[in-house]
């Protein structure tokens, strides 16, 4: 039989100074993928390791059903936490965690693997403030893709950025849409127009022409775009 841990290791410290930080900095709880960022652990996995140590020792709590289920009940240094029950009942409906299926060229159309609209890692997920999103859309079926290309830069949609899609098979001209192009196996990200029984899938770049489709039945929309997330670079 397994000896049950009782002292903390110098990555046991490191994830409950993380948590503890974090917490008290932002009024919540870490994601598991953010502490693993912060510590310098590679696997989601070996984090849930760590974390459910902690937890047999007393150090927290987890809801495993919330998303940041972490409730902190002491300190590295001992010290109770006043209050370690407050937290993660009211993140279940401040946040909401989107899967983030793949990659969507904003470019020349490029063919991607046909599973790429329909993958999802449950470890993979960006997490968003309900408040960011539309009230019609923030219960409608959401994914995110990561933007590749330079196309919808005036659109202010750049190369890195992710952009929330609301699952749609049918778009109104002047939308921003992820399109499967059937006839080919490519997909990317256009301003959507259907004029005279014609598509154009127009870029928001004045450098790059517009992608004009005859034939709309090989245009299959998978989504449109209603929130972009902007993908700093570091200084």
């Amino acid at each position: 039989m397994a000896k049950k841990r009782t002292g903390l290791s110098p990555r046991h410290q490191k994830i409950l100074t993380f948590i503890e930080s974090y917490q008290s900095e932002r009024g919540y709880p870490p994601s598991i993928r953010e502490i693993g960022k912060q510590t310098q652990i590679s696997s989601t996995s070996v984090v849930n390791y760590y974390l459910n140590q902690l937890e047999e020792m007393g150090y927290l709590e987890r809801n495993r059903n919330v998303s940041r289920g972490i409730n902190l009940i002491k300190t590295q240094s001992g010290n109770i936490m006043q209050s370690a029950h407050r937290f993660t009942s009211s993140l279940a409906d401040q946040l909401l965690t989107i899967p983030l299926v793949g990659n969507i060229v904003a470019g020349e159309p490029m063919p991607v693997p046909a599973s790429d609209f329909s993958y999802y890692d449950p470890e993979s997920g960006i997490e968003i403030a309900r408040s960011l999103l539309p009230a019609n859309d923030a219960d409608g079926q959401l994914y995110a893709l990561q933007v590749h290309g330079d196309s919808m830069i005036d659109a202010m949609v750049n190369d890195g950025d992710l952009v929330i899609m609301k699952k749609v098979d049918q778009a109104r001209n002047g939308e921003m849409v992820a399109v499967w192009l059937n006839d080919r196996d490519e997909t990317t990200l256009k301003y959507f127009y259907l004029e005279n029984g014609r598509v154009r899938l127009q870029p928001a770049n004045p450098s790059m022409q517009p992608i004009i489709i005859n034939d709309p039945s090989v245009v299959e929309v998978q989504g449109k775009v209603i929130l972009v997330i902007r993908q700093l670079e570091a200084v």
